[in-house]
């Protein structure tokens, strides 16, 4: 395996832990600069204000579980 592939699978591993800091990174610039952040979590969207306070926006429906390398058709 050439240099190149190695670094770059390398990085490529570290993608997820990138993603997700920089989804908590943009979680608290959003509220530091006055705005509020929606997060869906136990199967509802909920608004937090830069204040801390959490209100229910709106009920959702469950995740759908795919299984790895599963297709699906949308409608």
């Amino acid at each position: 395996m050439i240099k190149q592939e190695k670094t770059l699978r390398y990085l490529e591993s570290h993608i997820p832990e990138m993603a997700a800091s920089a989804v908590t990174q943009a979680f608290w610039q959003a509220l530091a600069s006055g705005n509020s952040v929606l997060e869906s979590r136990d199967g509802a969207i909920y608004e937090t204000s830069p204040d801390g306070s959490q209100k229910k926006v709106k009920s959702i429906a469950a995740p759908t579980t795919v299984t790895l390398g599963e297709k699906r058709r949308l409608k």
